[in-house]
């Protein structure tokens, strides 16, 4: 059995993973485990734990991979500086230091953390590097149930590409064009995500969200900026950004341009003007998305098309491509961004360098994503009870029955079952859930439960087979990474008032018979969920639609804003305590709020850092 153990670290979601003679065993990211969000720091307890997982010693690694090459980033860095100075120097000496210290030998530095774990590991021809886009289309295609795909992926940057297309067929993968570095989508919109007042590299999302309650007024505007020829390629004029040479992501000339300084989150609220921006960014993005997906669909022929990178959790824009049947089948990682980095270096390593045959599964390898930790009953009861939470256990279908009935009457629920999800979507196993019926679901959960924003939309999960009874999509979306409009019959047609109304007015506007999950334009993030990849998810939404005649559930992250999603059983329980959630299902154990010592209860958001 040789094993291959892939890393990513030091930007943003350091992860690690482990394969079996090609077969994904675990992996996580470090971020769940530091309870520090988007934890670029050297992935030592992921790495722990994909070890302990698959049952083995670092010593008995075959080979370690790291998801791209620091050499190359370094090249880039120092050429930007060359090309923009002396304008960027301020940004050069800040980065410098750090470089030439700890990411410029990165060999070495890995070498030596890696030790750390097994001192028998003393092997540094052990360690190899992959090309960051090469990680990001080997995620994508590799895990993939095609054998033939092509490939894009769209991030920020990597070394210098931040758009690339690749083909795969078998076990080789190619990448066959490439834009690069300072020209990025995921820059472009990072810099508006910043611009509306999120943070970048966790915002992005927000800014998505919010895009629904504007209109996309600014599009003129943002054209000025970004040139886009016919085949999706595109130029940025660097003259309105700040990313290469500063400390912000844009410049008085941006500001100008759109009519406002970038908003100061804790001193200026989200109004209109934010919307339509967010409108307009989104809009572009789409666009964008479209002419690429169409102009490689064009040039190669294949009827395939695989996904990753930041952008590709843009599930807005992967929903669009989708409706537009460019290609027959899509497929997005749920790892998209740089966590699944570790997974595509380790996949690249295995099949191109290595040579090794590709076993595709028709539904993928990714396994559902439940690649992290698993806690069994008897250490659930053991936590539970060193924590002093009172609890009932029950026999799984008791369980599944009590939580559905309780869910239909408008209980939130913590739900913690099987393996952690690999990605950034809670997909079944460390979720919240709720009625999705319910017409004050959405505000509670965002206010009481999640402590963010009230615009934030809430996702469905949905019965696999009866998808297409409620939703204008008959594909699977296992990863919650596909946008869909709600079904014509199941909608709620708005009065001549209320379709007056703008912005966040539009929100507690009923506007289908799933209130809770249909955004401002009817449509839904949507996960569709299948008895063979989460069997236990699966029979608690049979039997919800048993009781409701509605096979769809609230799903949304199991945690408070800024803070990973819940790991371990402690991490629920304080999450659990620190919020208004009504009861905590964690393996065969039911706790009830009110039920709990209240000693116990504290405050829990301001424990984390807002996003």
């Amino acid at each position: 059995m040789r094993y291959i153990l892939g890393i990513s670290a030091f930007y943003h979601d350091s992860a690690a993973c482990i394969l079996a003679d090609g077969k994904i065993i675990a992996a996580a990211q470090e971020e769940r485990f530091t309870r520090i969000k988007h934890d670029s720091s050297y992935p030592s307890n992921a790495i722990n734990f994909v070890l302990k997982y698959s049952n083995i010693k670092l010593s008995q690694i075959y080979k370690v991979v790291f998801f791209e090459k620091p050499f190359l980033k370094f090249e880039r860095l120092l050429e930007t500086y060359v090309a923009f100075a002396p304008k960027g120097f301020i940004s050069f000496s800040k980065a410098m230091p750090l470089w030439i210290k700890e990411k410029l030998f990165q060999k070495n530095l890995l070498f030596k953390k890696l030790q750390e774990h097994d001192y028998k590991f003393d092997d540094q021809n052990k360690i190899f590097f992959s090309d960051h886009h090469l990680s990001h289309a080997a995620s994508a295609f590799f895990p993939s149930p095609y054998n033939e795909a092509v490939i894009l992926t769209a991030d920020g940057v990597g070394e210098w590409a931040t758009t690339t297309v690749a083909v795969g067929k078998g076990n080789k993968l190619e990448i066959k064009k490439e834009i690069h570095y300072p020209h990025s989508l995921g820059l472009m919109y990072s810099a508006f995500t910043y611009y509306c007042g999120f943070k970048v590299n966790s915002g992005e999302y927000k800014l998505m969200g919010l895009a629904p309650y504007g209109d996309p007024k600014y599009i003129d505007k943002i054209l000025k900026i970004i040139d886009i020829k016919d085949d999706g390629s595109f130029r940025l004029d660097q003259g309105y950004f700040n990313y290469s040479t500063g400390l912000t992501m844009t410049n008085n000339k941006f500001d100008n341009l759109f009519g406002r300084k970038p908003r100061k989150p804790d001193q200026e609220k989200i109004d209109q003007f934010h919307m339509d921006i967010a409108a307009s960014i989104q809009k572009v993005t789409e666009d964008i998305m479209l002419k690429l997906a169409t102009s490689i669909k064009n040039e190669f022929g294949i009827e395939n098309l695989c996904l990753a990178g930041g952008v590709a959790l843009n599930c807005v824009a992967n929903g669009k491509i989708l409706e537009k049947k460019i290609f027959k089948n899509i497929w997005v990682q749920p790892a998209a961004g740089d966590a699944g980095g570790s997974l595509g270096a380790a996949l690249a390593l295995w099949h191109i360098e290595e040579g090794e045959d590709r076993k595709i599964d028709r539904n993928d390898n990714m396994q559902g994503s439940y690649l992290g930790p698993y806690y069994s009953q008897t250490e659930i009861e053991d936590k539970l009870n060193k924590l002093g939470a009172n609890f009932e256990v029950y026999k799984t279908e008791e369980i599944i029955d009590k939580t559905a009935r309780y869910l239909s009457l408008g209980k939130a629920i913590g739900w913690f079952q099987g393996r952690m999800e690999f990605g950034p979507r809670a997909l079944g196993s460390r979720s919240i859930l709720g009625d999705p019926r319910s017409e004050t679901m959405q505000k509670s959960l965002n206010l009481k439960v999640k402590f963010r924003e009230s615009f934030r939309p809430f996702a469905p999960s949905v019965l696999r087979e009866k998808v297409k009874d409620w939703f204008d999509i008959e594909t699977d979306s296992p990863y919650m990474l596909m946008v869909s409009k709600i079904n014509e019959q199941k909608k709620i047609k708005m009065t001549e008032n209320q379709e007056k109304l703008f912005g966040i007015d539009k929100l507690n506007i009923k506007r289908s018979t799933i209130p809770a999950v249909t955004h401002v334009d009817y449509t839904a993030r949507i996960q569709t969920v299948d008895k063979n990849t989460n069997g236990l998810y699966y029979k608690l939404l049979t039997k919800f639609n048993e009781i409701t005649d509605c096979p769809i559930l609230i799903n949304t992250s199991f945690n408070v804003r800024g803070e990973p999603i819940v790991n371990s059983p402690e991490d629920a329980f304080k999450c659990f305590m620190g919020t208004d959630l009504d009861s905590l299902v964690i393996g065969n154990c039911f706790l009830e709020k009110d039920k709990q010592n209240k000693i116990l209860k504290k405050n829990y958001k301001d424990n984390f850092e807002l996003d």
